[in-house]
């Protein structure tokens, strides 16, 4: 655990990635967000929608890749074992993304409370998550973020141990998978049926989905990991 903790401690050494970047793309997309709100004459129907306030949740795929990319190299040389960077790693993202998706919700509350930060506006307070209770927001916010970062750790593992070639025939893989199954349901006739599946979906339904394929990213990522090469 301890040889753990140390990973994240490391990860943390460039702050500047890894804490620094997603704030400021936090920031600056509420900045201009608002900027963009305050040009739109208040004479306009309906509220405001926006949803650059969740601009910091897409860059945990780029997390995922620099996490892996950048630092496990360097871990390697300090005979840490694979199994405890990952841990470190995995562990240090998932305290972040639980941050994230608290301060989001706080700042949905304060949109809700301002109306719209005085602009009727909705960045984070959008009403297909925000009808929700406080837990399901923060869970739907923290499973998207950690799907994405995993995602990206996997893609990075694949690189690191098969190079440029993994990682084409893993982007062919999934393609001819994609392609079967959009084939697929062209065949049956099933693209009402799967219109109507997607529209019933709730924050709820989705996070668990997207839980299920995080901890398959996560048990491949470090599959994946045990036989990489720094």
């Amino acid at each position: 655990m301890n040889r753990a903790v140390a990973v994240a401690r490391m990860q943390l050494i460039n702050k500047w990635t890894f804490l620094g970047i997603p704030a400021l793309i936090l920031l600056s997309s509420f900045a201009l967000t608002l900027a963009i709100w305050a040009m739109i004459p208040d004479t306009a129907e309906g509220a405001k929608y926006s949803g650059a306030g969740q601009a910091v949740m897409w860059y945990f795929f780029a997390l995922g890749l620099q996490s892996m990319s950048l630092t496990f190299p360097f871990s390697q040389g300090l005979s840490i074992s694979r199994r405890n960077f990952f841990l470190g790693t995995v562990g240090l993202f998932a305290v972040v993304a639980a941050v994230v998706s608290g301060l989001y919700v706080v700042l949905g509350y304060l949109e809700t409370a301002t109306h719209g930060w005085g602009l009727n506006g909705q960045m984070f307070a959008l009403q297909w998550i925000a009808k929700q209770n406080g837990f399901m927001q923060m869970f739907f916010y923290f499973v998207l973020m950690m799907f994405l970062f995993l995602l990206g750790f996997w893609g990075a593992t694949v690189y690191k141990r098969w190079q440029a070639t993994g990682m084409l025939l893993a982007c062919i893989a999934l393609a001819v998978v994609l392609v079967g199954a959009v084939g697929l349901i062209t065949w049956r006739g099933w693209w009402p049926a799967v219109g109507s599946w997607m529209a019933a979906q709730t924050p709820g339904t989705t996070g668990l989905l997207a839980l299920g394929l995080a901890a398959l990213l996560g048990a491949g990522a470090y599959l994946t990991l045990r036989k990489a090469t720094p």
